[in-house]
């Protein structure tokens, strides 16, 4: 942008774009701190993220959002959205390969043979007897209820086969 396009925003553009860079630095600070290292921070917007992860007080962090925000205006805003963008892509597909498994756990439990052998034919790498042991402890446990532990075991390990 040049000088004049500078110019030509309203106060209200201004402002919409100030309330969108800090939103950006809330979602900064709802990150991990270990999510936080691999992105490429500036230090002062670094630190300051981090100091406002440690404030308890509303006013305090409502005062601290606004110097992130302030920080956020002097910064390239474009490359920590697109990796807060990517991350939030990662989470929710691990958390719809999650959904998937248990779904397939739930149906195998349910008595739905045709899913075993799905399983079987998707993952050759599977066992059948410790799968249909499985299955069986878990339907057993159910029938009675009792707590789920073996359905547990079987999600991990239908979990630990869709990995490899």
């Amino acid at each position: 942008m040049d000088q004049k396009e500078i110019e030509l925003k309203s106060r209200t553009q201004k402002k919409r774009e100030a309330e969108e860079l800090q939103k950006l630095g809330e979602k900064l600070v709802s990150l991990s701190k270990e999510k936080l290292k691999d992105l490429d921070l500036p230090e002062n917007l670094h630190s300051a993220v981090l100091e406002a992860k440690n404030i308890n007080r509303h006013e305090a962090f409502r005062r601290q959002m606004q110097h992130i925000g302030a920080l956020m205006r002097k910064t390239d805003p474009e490359p920590i959205r697109a990796a807060i963008d990517s991350s939030s892509l990662k989470q929710y597909k691990k958390a719809q390969e999650l959904k998937r498994i248990e779904d397939l756990r739930d149906g195998l439990i349910a008595g739905k043979n045709d899913l075993q052998r799905d399983v079987l034919d998707s993952f050759p790498e599977a066992d059948r007897r410790h799968l249909s042991q499985l299955i069986r402890n878990a339907r057993k446990e159910a029938e009675i209820n009792k707590p789920p532990k073996s359905a547990r075991v079987l999600f991990r390990y239908l979990r630990d086969l869709s990995s490899t």
